[in-house]
């Protein structure tokens, strides 16, 4: 039988092919972005090659130049005669290379355009160096003379394997030295200064209560006197540690020629790309992968790592479901099973329906005027008058972050409870209340539990859109840089009056508000990148205790 067009199409064929189809691209779309973000953030961390040339510069002079490929892009003839110059053979098109010629301190800039065919005895030598440093950027050069103290152990130009292991060891010793420093200064030191400004609200407290006394003061000063002395004693390990860690030095030659000397203590790593093999560099990759990760941010944030931020980010998306959980859920069993369905509900889910649309900034805008202003100041007056006019609530910090996140995910959350309650099927209920339940056993054991997967679905919504909000967060609680965590050993251990570095702000901050947008760059595909990962990461997680609820309770809809 000869199936005509018109049959086909009546078939619904045609529909199942194009939701198919659309379904594909999307998926095709999805993976391309992560792969183009991926690719971009992720080759970042790989050691390129570090290429040497002479570049003829306008006139007909030419000078040394070393660097890192950062980029290349082609432009065009009338371009460069603009400009003075000229493409190779009179062509419409010439490459030019972005290099990272890194020495800030010697040129004042780290990246640096050069047109390809302008550059001639290219070569890799194994013997340049890549030096990080905790300021002033990396530095491109070779490695001259080795100190330590004022003693030279090293001299490069006599015995190449001798100086760069003496400078590993060296490194490695500041390294470990650096690391004693920051636990001192976070830990013992910062819980000390936390102590301390504890015993001084506390003194101001008594005196605001004309409670102050002799004997509390005489109290006051024992713990302060205590805790000065333990202060003290710190301090005196550090200035030995300090004194320990800026003993030794390095000279090194850069391309120009010019000898520069490094603390040794101002370096992170140093390696030589051109010797590495496949496996070093490897190595190297997952190294600076795991200090990303792990460290904390430096270099007006183009350099180190995003751990505040991925902290700050997963603490905040875990209040804010906290608190738009239940709140969202006692919604809709409100609007559900207890509220009579008549014009006030319609116009009460019309009015839910609406705050889906808002915009988030305007939330942003309520949270701090209301959240900061009003409720944060006036807890400071009622609870925190000792520290007044210096706010504790009264400023944005954690606390308001989530709460106006959960404000802006909380219609999410209603509209998905309510279908799921929706779905329940009338005669579970009509059952369980005719063996003799009452309406609150009813709701709380068998259709809540029976709703849960739908609850779920709400939160899972919640978070991808919170997890990813920026907008809001610069007017209630982000900023960009917060090395201190909120959460801490120091009581009462969750600050929730504490400000708080974000993953999607630290993009917004790195991308456009960095002085240095070359070097910035790759972080920013890197931290999107990353930010992805945490929200499907999160996502996942609220995926399975959904799934595991599912069939849980999947005995009660038979």
């Amino acid at each position: 039988m000869q199936v005509t067009l018109k049959d086909w199409v009546k078939s619904g064929s045609p529909f199942i092919w194009l939701n198919a189809g659309a379904v594909a691209i999307s998926i095709i779309m999805v993976l391309g972005l992560i792969g183009f973000i991926g690719a971009k953030g992720l080759v970042h961390f790989w050691p390129g090659a570090i290429v040497e040339a002479n570049y003829t510069l306008p006139g007909n002079s030419s000078a040394s130049i070393m660097g890192q490929i950062s980029d290349s892009e082609m432009v065009g003839r009338e371009q460069l005669e603009a400009i003075g110059l000229k493409t190779p053979n009179n062509s419409e098109e010439a490459q030019r290379l972005l290099l990272k010629v890194g020495n800030r301190d010697v040129y004042g800039g780290d990246f640096r355009w050069v047109l390809e065919h302008h550059l001639t005895d290219i070569h890799y030598p194994e013997k340049a160096v890549a030096i990080e440093r905790r300021e002033w950027g990396n530095f491109y050069g070779y490695l001259d003379k080795v100190f330590e103290g004022k003693s030279q152990v090293a001299d490069a130009n006599q015995d190449s394997d001798q100086a760069w292991s003496h400078f590993q060891t060296l490194i490695n010793r500041a390294l470990t030295i650096h690391d004693e420093i920051m636990d001192i200064q976070k830990s013992e030191i910062g819980s000390i200064n936390h102590q301390i400004e504890r015993l001084r609200l506390k003194e101001r407290g008594l005196e605001l209560d004309n409670k102050l006394g002799d004997v509390e003061k005489a109290e006051l000063e024992k713990e302060r006197a205590e805790l000065n002395a333990e202060y003290e004693k710190h301090q005196k390990v550090l200035s030995v540690l300090y004194q320990d860690l800026a003993r030794d030095h390095f000279t090194a030659v850069e391309m120009g020629g010019k000898t520069i000397e490094i603390e040794i203590s101002e370096v992170v790593r140093a390696f030589k790309p051109n010797a590495m093999g496949f496996f070093e560099k490897v190595a190297h990759y997952f190294s600076k992968l795991g200090e990303f990760l792990g460290d904390d941010p430096r270099e007006a944030n183009t350099e180190g790592g995003v751990f505040p931020a991925i902290f700050g980010t997963v603490l905040m998306v875990i209040l804010m479901a906290i608190m738009v959980t239940p709140l969202g859920v006692v919604a809709a069993v409100y609007l559900r099973e207890y509220a009579k369905q008549g014009f006030i509900t319609k116009v009460i889910r019309i009015a839910v329906n609406n705050l889906a649309g808002v915009p988030s900034i305007v939330y942003g805008v309520f949270g701090l005027g209301f959240f900061v202003y009003f409720l944060g100041g006036t807890i400071d007056e009622l609870f925190f008058p000792e520290s007044l006019p210096a706010p504790t609530f009264g400023t944005s910090g954690l606390l308001w972050a989530s709460i106006t996140l959960a404000l802006l995910t909380l219609p999410v959350v209603i509209v998905a409870t309510e279908e799921g309650l929706a779905r329940i099927p009338r005669m579970i209920r009509e059952g369980s209340l005719a063996l003799g339940a009452t309406k609150w056993e009813t709701l709380s054991r068998v259709i809540l539990p029976m709703a849960s997967p739908a609850m779920m679905t709400g939160v899972i919504l919640a978070v991808a859109r919170a997890a990813g909000e920026v907008a809001p967060l610069m007017l209630v609680g982000v900023v960009k840089l917060a090395p201190t965590l909120p959460l801490n050993g120091n009581y009462p251990f969750l600050h929730l009056d504490q400000k708080f570095m974000h993953l999607g702000f630290h993009i917004y901050d790195v991308g456009f508000q960095s002085p240095n947008v070359e070097a910035a760059r790759p972080l920013v595909y890197a931290t999107a990148l990353l930010l992805v990962l945490v929200i499907a990461l999160l996502n996942l997680s609220a995926i399975y205790i959904r799934n595991h609820l599912r069939e849980k309770y999947k005995a009660l809809e038979m």
